[in-house]
């Protein structure tokens, strides 16, 4: 019985609720991330780089027996992953930092001190005179 307590008692505290939701953010945001490197900016770099899909770019070895197909190394494919990633991690950032920028507009000055603290300090520096 004390399982499911402690249990129920993680599963309900701030933090794993907040990573939970994070998660299911981060899943629906990068669907839009990996639309936007896919569809968008990878055949802009296509066009700019000659129509050349990286994707593609392979080396083939030939195996010695005669049955055998030859390997392929894609590592056209290895390139595409490298720059998908870099391009989610910029995205991401520039999210996260906008996030930040809205964040820090919300946050308020500190309150005004009361007329008694207001009093206490110039009593303090009085004080401090003497």
């Amino acid at each position: 019985m004390s399982l499911l307590k402690e249990f129920k008692d993680f599963a309900v505290r701030g933090n794993v609720l907040d990573m939970a939701i994070g998660v299911i953010i981060g899943g629906a945001f990068s669907k839009i991330v990996n639309s936007l490197v896919k569809d968008v900016i990878m055949p802009l770099l296509g066009t700019v780089t000659g129509k050349i899909n990286i994707s593609a770019l392979e080396v083939k070895i030939p195996v010695s027996s005669a049955t055998g197909e030859p390997i392929l190394i894609k590592y056209g494919l290895f390139l595409q992953n490298i720059i998908d990633f870099l391009i989610i991690v910029f995205c991401i950032f520039i999210f996260v930092k906008l996030i930040n920028n809205f964040r820090k507009k919300e946050e308020k000055a500190p309150p005004k001190p009361t007329a008694q603290e207001v009093l206490l300090t110039e009593i303090r520096d009085l004080l401090k005179n003497r």
